[in-house]
């Protein structure tokens, strides 16, 4: 990883590992109302430390389909569940996330449709999640998982924590829709392409992943292929449309 190492202090000084969590992090800190309850959707185990909001927050709840959840470190109270049940009440948080989870959903719309079922009016849902029109998730899509977790485990990340992709609500089209149907207004879609995390195995692949990287940040023309999408969805104050 010597040359490796180079590359990234010699164009990227600035990204560190995880860059992408950490720019998600900042989203949800600038959308964070005070004295907030929280939900992480999709929680998990808590290893991605960028996700911790205990004590920024009055209480953090999380849900995931993973046992691992009922111990996750960065929660106050974590349930066992499928996200298209989701086993709180009816407006009870201010603010939802979920960081690399939209990409695994077999049935986005009912996903969507429960979030906004347990945000407060006004609530904000935001997540991160691959742009579909990446060059990553279109390989991902004519790849079998075994494949995944083989670049996950030359990118250091444990199979056990490599999960299966749809691709189903990956794209501001689908966001848009999904978004729709659910009775969410979309308040921003981002698009982000930084360091190319999935070609850092060798230099060769960093080279290609460095030069797609400036192409697709050449301007707006492009900004549908770069790799981050980070969508910010509020509940309106008043009744779900019919």
């Amino acid at each position: 990883m010597g040359l490796v190492s180079w590359m990234d202090r010699t164009f990227y000084p600035d990204l560190a590992n995880n860059w992408d969590d950490t720019l998600f992090r900042e989203r949800i800190l600038a959308a964070l109302p005070a004295d907030a309850e929280i939900l992480d959707v999709g929680a998990g185990a808590g290893i991605v430390e960028m996700m911790n909001f205990r004590g920024l927050a009055r209480h953090v709840c999380g849900v995931d389909l993973d046992p691992r959840v009922t111990d996750n470190p960065y929660l106050d109270e974590g349930r066992v569940s499928d996200a298209s049940g989701i086993p709180y009440e009816d407006n009870r948080f201010d603010l939802a996330f979920a960081d690399n989870v939209m990409e695994h959903l077999d049935a986005p719309e009912a996903v969507f449709a429960e979030i906004f079922r347990v945000l407060k009016p006004g609530g904000i849902l935001l997540f991160k999640t691959p742009n579909r029109n990446h060059y990553m998730p279109v390989i991902a899509r004519l790849t079998p998982h075994g494949f995944h977790q083989w670049v996950n485990r030359l990118r250091g990340r444990a199979e056990v924590d490599t999960f299966p992709t749809r691709y189903l609500a990956n794209s501001r089209g689908q966001v848009r829709r999904l978004a729709k149907g659910a009775g969410f207004d979309v308040e921003a879609i981002e698009l982000v392409e930084g360091r190319p995390e999935y070609l850092r195995i060798s230099p060769v692949t960093y080279v290609a992943g460095l030069a797609y990287e400036r192409l697709v940040n050449t301007g707006s023309l492009l900004e549908g292929l770069r790799i981050v999408l980070i969508a910010r969805l509020r509940k309106p104050n008043g009744e779900r449309p019919c």
